[in-house]
């Protein structure tokens, strides 16, 4: 394992924000994991797992052993006549790793094209866009308790999976909040996944729900798309609507899309009858959050270095640059400005999708 001491932490967070880590290790392989835990100096100490670090937002030095998730790795681990089963290291590039799949001939994760961070990060978030969340292509991962140093595996059941959730957000003694997950079986904290599989169906069949890319399909005038022609679309438009973090620091959407009842949304079309929503499965309605951001009047507008992107309101940039970025405390003023905006027009409270270090 490589440990470095007071390392710099602004180049591993994509908003750019200038932050140190009093000690930073490399975790490479499983192997660098069991070394952490049986180090009489790191082993005691409390542990901060990091990605790609696209959706973290620091609000100051991180006291915590931090464990920079550098697992490499990808194979196709099984096929059967109905699925192919894909694994990858969780120190993997999402984005490469799902360019990855494609150019092996397994389709399935197109949609989740240019997500930024990485694969071990994936589970965490339940990440999703255009119509697929990860929780529809998961499998099962491999992960260490950081407490006992004994390696597990989860499927998708004892993940827990919720919109933007997972077991992994949420702390081991915290009971349940309407999700399937029971008390104590939180591992935030506490678990380091190393691996994941996909499950990636057969046969294949595009999703297209969603306007944009039935939009570009109709375009295209193609009935049938194939899974390369979406994963195309899926960047081309991410693209068009996402600042590159290299350019513009950002941890892609800030906030949460919301849910309300049909009656609520009701009520709410009835003041605001443009407002973009989408039926769901369980019968509630998902409000656009980056619509009421704009319908506020923040798009582009900012509050110090922290800033409102001027082509997507759910997204917060860094208007700063280098040394002189923006700090965490800039970008949560302006959230909670944008909060109050929202709750006070529409009675909706805004949920950030980032976590708040």
């Amino acid at each position: 394992m490589v440990v470095e001491k007071n390392a710099p932490l602004q180049p591993w967070n994509t908003f750019g924000i200038v932050a140190r880590a009093q000690t930073f290790v490399r975790v490479r392989s499983v192997a660098d994991l069991h070394a952490v835990l049986a180090d009489p100096e790191l082993a005691p100490a409390p542990k901060w797992v990091l990605g790609g670090g696209s959706n973290i937002i620091l609000t100051g030095d991180v006291k915590p052993v931090v464990l920079k998730m550098e697992i490499k790795g990808l194979r196709l681990v099984q096929e059967t006549d109905r699925a192919w089963i894909v694994e990858a290291g969780a120190g993997e590039v999402w984005h490469d790793a799902v360019a990855w799949t494609l150019a092996q001939g397994f389709p399935g994760l197109e949609n989740l094209a240019l997500i930024p961070g990485t694969v071990g990060a994936s589970p965490v978030q339940n990440i999703g866009a255009y119509g697929v969340e990860l929780q529809d292509r998961f499998q099962s991962l491999d992960a260490i308790d950081l407490a006992t140093g004994q390696s597990f595996s989860l499927d998708a059941a004892q993940c827990g999976f919720g919109y933007r959730d997972s077991v992994f957000k949420h702390a081991p003694s915290e009971s349940t909040d309407g999700s399937s997950m029971p008390r104590g079986m939180g591992l935030a904290g506490r678990a380091v996944i190393t691996h994941v599989r996909f499950r990636l169906p057969k046969p294949w069949k595009p999703v297209l729900g969603y306007l944009d890319l039935e939009r570009r399909r109709i375009e295209a005038g193609v009935d049938q798309p194939t899974a390369q022609q979406i994963f195309d679309w899926v960047c081309d438009i991410r693209r068009a609507k996402l600042p590159d973090p290299a350019v513009l620091g950002n941890a892609g959407s800030f906030f949460k899309n919301p849910t309300v009842t049909p009656e609520q949304c009701t009520d709410i079309i009835a003041r605001d009858p443009k407002i973009v929503h989408y039926p769901m499965p369980d019968g509630s309605i998902k409000l656009a959050a980056g619509w009421l951001i704009d319908a506020c009047g923040w798009k582009g507008k900012s509050v110090g270095k922290a800033g409102v992107y001027e082509k997507q309101a759910l997204v917060l940039v860094n208007r700063g640059h280098g040394q002189d970025s923006v700090t965490g405390g800039e970008v949560m003023t302006l959230a909670k400005a944008i909060q109050t905006s929202v709750y006070e027009r529409f009675g909706i409270r805004l949920e950030p999708e980032p976590v708040v270090w």
